[in-house]
């Protein structure tokens, strides 16, 4: 079974294993369930064991001309600088390779304008559809528009009602670091809360408050902080905390930038995290271990929320309807938080 050395074609592949030119397009150009549909899954492996092997290149105007699909996602995303949206992206790109599409990101910062005008721009390129991960509680206008006109669409990262997300279980996550903090005997605990209209500092503020309100401890209207996700917000906010007479004892961060900024104010003044005030992040990012005290962080699946999300949105292009998913935070104690002596 050779094929001369020329460009491989889908007519070259059909006629090397013996098949009809269309079994081996709906195979490497269709979705899961037109492969599974047009062959048996024997056949399957081996018409993509042998493009593979001839390193079999599809022509995408072609199968766009073909099928009227681009195998294309656009995904729009608030900003590629933080770490925690780019290893989502890379789930993002990475399911997006194993299932042979393209994947275009745009960076929204997260302004409802760009978003409208970045995903727009992303339709008008006929994107198969879209996953986003800038959703806000204050405003979902695009997104509802959206829906309304059947455009296929996952978020990520950030939830909104009545749309299929994929997301950390994040009241889980404020839960478990609360348990954490009281089982130390901690009840002077305030909470760096993030954005207000951020999902994630949300929910993970609403999970954390719910345990201590469990446990018979009410935290301070003044001592919930709302900023910026950055480590300069974490620092200003810190600052404002520890410039009260009364200081908490613990503070809860919602990610772990916001975490890494409370302990250069830690140090600012004259306290040490683990020692002086115990500090937990979220999302362990790799930073998190490698700090000169290590930030106990609630790990979130990021690249799996990624990967996850650009799965049910095939689901989504098949004709399914999947239900959002929350995926299993972990809480990683380090120096931080260590117990209080």
């Amino acid at each position: 079974m050779t094929i001369p050395r020329q460009r491989v074609t889908l007519r070259s592949l059909a006629a090397a294993l013996d098949v009809h030119v269309s079994t081996v397009s709906r195979v490497l150009n269709g979705t899961q369930t037109e492969a599974r549909s047009a062959a048996s899954p024997e056949m399957i492996q081996r018409i993509r064991e042998l493009a593979q092997s001839l390193n079999y290149r599809p022509n995408p105007q072609a199968t766009g001309l073909r099928t009227r699909k681009t195998r294309t996602i656009g995904v729009l995303l608030p900003r590629l600088s933080d770490l925690v949206v780019a290893t989502i992206y890379e789930g993002i790109d990475e399911a997006a390779m194993n299932h042979r599409y393209f994947t275009f990101v745009s960076s929204t910062l997260d302004d409802p304008q760009r978003q409208m005008q970045l995903g727009e721009t992303a339709l008008a390129r006929n994107v198969e559809g879209l996953i986003v991960g800038d959703a806000r509680t204050d405003t979902q206008t695009f997104i509802n528009e959206l829906a309304a006109r059947d455009i296929p669409l996952v978020l990520v990262s950030r939830r909104a009602p009545g749309h299929c997300s994929v997301t950390c279980d994040d009241p889980k996550g404020g839960w478990i670091a609360a348990e954490h903090l009281l089982g130390q005997g901690h009840r002077d605990i305030a909470v760096l809360a993030g954005e207000p209209f951020a999902s994630t500092g949300v929910d993970r503020t609403a999970g954390f408050l719910a345990c201590c309100a469990a446990h018979g401890i009410s935290i301070p209207a003044q001592w919930i902080v709302h900023s910026h996700f950055d480590t300069q917000s974490g620092r200003r906010a810190g600052d404002t905390l520890l410039a009260s007479s009364r200081k908490p004892t613990a503070i809860f961060a919602v990610n772990d930038f916001l975490a890494i900024g409370l302990m250069g104010a830690l140090r600012d003044h004259g306290m040490r995290a683990g020692k002086d005030v115990a500090v937990i992040g979220f999302n362990d990012t790799p930073l998190a271990a490698e700090l000169p005290i290590s930030l106990s962080s609630v790990r979130s699946p990021m690249r799996e929320m990624g990967y996850r999300s650009l799965e049910l949105l095939l689901q989504k292009l098949d004709g399914a309807q999947p239900e959002p998913e929350l995926l299993e935070p972990t809480l990683i104690v380090r120096a931080s938080s260590q117990l209080r002596t």
